[in-house]
């Protein structure tokens, strides 16, 4: 009891905005995020590939445990994981429903769940890579293997203009609440309080995607200004914004460790077929 109290406590709207904003900026101090930003990409780009190869259920749940292990090594934030476990759940309870309703048999339900566990896979690897590069370093690994500089430039600018978007949001909110007034009865099931939420959710975002578009304008004129333009196509430019970018000995250590696990998974899926 004294543990649900204190998780009610602490879940809030901003306890919320905190995590999703640790997520979207990376943590630094993991042992991932100190690795360069290219390995990482590398290591989710095959881990995310090899689960669709293969239908044995021992080298899928070996998969899974390896990425869940990364994942709470990288720290990711217990939202996020709150948030997968409630989606695994309601994606096998509704797998069970269709399955066994509509005249299957425990073979269908299996293959189901062998596709919903590569799914699992795939967002466990993505959590645990993405949530341990700040904007600025999965930039700098875009660009680094070919990819247009306004694309890699977006990618950071989205992430970094996150927490403006999320505050100015609730600002609106705030405001429409303070101005507006509440249904004085909820209602059957307080229909008309949720009603009211709704539409100030709705209301609150118009407002917010012009003064978007305001700050976006007053951006690219600064950074215009500063000669943006030019060192999107200054290969010299290029170079000294990827001179950090260095493979050292951690992300040797990390691609040896990462390719001997991936390894013994695979043998032990040949040694024990399910």
């Amino acid at each position: 009891m004294e543990f649900v109290e204190r998780f009610k406590k602490s879940f809030n709207i901003e306890w919320v905005k905190l995590e999703l904003l640790k997520t979207a900026y990376g943590k630094k101090e993991t042992y991932m995020g100190q690795l360069d930003p290219r390995v990482i990409m590398i290591w989710y780009l095959i881990v995310s590939l090899l689960p669709w190869f293969t239908f044995n259920f021992v080298i899928l749940l070996g998969l899974a445990v390896y990425t869940s292990v990364l994942a709470l090594i990288t720290r990711v934030s217990p939202l996020i994981i709150f948030l997968l476990a409630i989606s695994v759940i309601g994606e096998l309870g509704y797998i069970f429903i269709v399955v066994f309703f509509m005249g299957g048999d425990f073979e269908a339900y299996a293959s189901l769940v062998t596709l919903t566990l590569k799914i699992i896979i795939m967002s466990i690897a993505s959590i645990a890579a993405f949530a341990s590069m700040d904007p600025e370093k999965l930039s700098d690994a875009l660009l680094s293997f070919g990819i247009p500089a306004q694309f890699s430039f977006a990618v950071s600018y989205g992430y970094r203009m996150l927490p403006i978007l999320m505050d100015e949001y609730q600002q609106i909110i705030q405001s429409f609440r303070l101005r507006g007034k509440a249904p004085e009865k909820s209602g059957f099931l307080k229909w008309k309080l949720i009603y009211y939420y709704i539409v100030i959710v709705i209301k609150a975002f118009y407002p917010m995607m012009l003064n978007t578009a305001k700050r976006t304008r007053t951006t690219v004129e600064a950074l215009e200004v500063r000669g943006f333009s030019y060192s999107l196509h200054s290969e010299e430019a290029k170079k000294q914004k990827l001179s950090h970018l260095k493979i050292k000995g951690k992300e040797y250590q990390f691609i040896a460790v990462s390719s001997l696990i991936l390894t013994m998974i695979h043998i032990a899926g040949h040694f024990y077929y399910i």
